[in-house]
């Protein structure tokens, strides 16, 4: 069987650390290029990875069978939509947009296009949490649960370690929204109703009744104090209390992404996390975004 082709969009700090490295790792993929929208940036990522810097994004997808994307969620929808339309299937970062109308477009392109999609939704592919959400799912009947994610990317004097002007502007809400919302979703359901409340900074606390009738709570934040930071889930229902074990991070979880996007495209059989997913999870965020009072 043929291998396939996966080219990288993006050449900032995630595309450098995570991205470029897994792919041209992998035994199982060529990595056939990189694009970025600093030519000079591309040169010096593919150069360091072995493969091929385009000028011409179209380029990319012509030569790549599929693409992964390291760019801001609106910049992505618009640049995935174009490669699903080029026929490349879709190895996404979440949230793949942040209006409802960009991530339904992205998925309608992928439909009409027929091609494969995953989002690296950290969490459900790090081997340990990916392996305890399978097992919560099983156990089923759970009455409530939580997601606390309280990060400290940014310092008290308003730094970053890297500069990110989107996270800046949509904060916790949908930066580690879509991580809460990723473990929250295929264990206790669907979202009907969603109430949120702002905190201190950027956090966001959201209240989520589920189609089956359990509730759950998130918090969500990219500037907590650096001491109090971190990530915490928890499940309570009729087999007790479950508690989300520590997990390794992207670097060991985004190779495991492309082992399924390779998967996804050679049995047709859609993907838990695919652009649907990301669409639901889009709408949600989108719909407690307007449930936040003004200012």
């Amino acid at each position: 069987m043929n291998r396939l082709r996966i080219g990288l969009v993006g050449t900032g700090p995630w595309a450098t650390a995570t991205h470029a490295p897994a792919l041209a790792a992998h035994p199982d993929i060529d990595f056939s290029g990189v694009w970025g929208r600093r030519p000079e940036a591309s040169a010096t990522l593919a150069a360091a990875h072995g493969t091929a810097a385009y000028a011409d994004v179209d380029e990319l997808f012509a030569a790549s069978d599929a693409v992964a994307f390291a760019v801001p969620p609106d910049v992505q929808a618009a640049l995935a939509t174009r490669a699903a339309a080029a026929g490349c299937h879709l190895l996404l970062d979440k949230p793949v947009a942040t209006t409802p109308e960009a991530a339904l477009g992205l998925a309608r392109a992928a439909e009409r296009a027929q091609v494969a999609s995953v989002v690296f939704f950290t969490l459900r592919f790090a081997e340990a949490s990916s392996a305890w959400l399978a097992d919560q799912e099983n156990a089923g009947g759970w009455f409530t649960g939580r997601a606390d994610w309280y990060g400290s990317f940014y310092t008290a004097d308003g730094s970053a370690a890297f500069p990110s002007p989107w996270r800046a502007s949509r904060g916790g809400l949908w930066d580690v929204g879509p991580h809460a919302l990723s473990v929250l979703l295929p264990v206790l359901g669907d979202v009907s109703d969603v109430t949120a409340a702002a905190g201190p900074r950027d956090t966001v606390h959201l209240i989520l009744r589920h189609c089956g009738g359990a509730s759950s709570t998130a918090a969500l934040s990219l500037t907590a104090p650096v001491e109090c930071a971190g990530l915490a889930v928890e499940l309570r229902g009729e087999s007790g209390v479950a508690v989300l074990p520590p997990w390794e991070g992207a670097e060991e979880a985004f190779p495991t992404a492309v082992d399924e996007l390779v998967t996804a495209t050679r049995t047709g059989t859609a993907h838990p996390c695919d652009v649907r997913f990301g669409l639901r999870v889009t709408e949600i965020l989108a719909w407690a975004e307007e449930r936040l009072p003004a200012g």
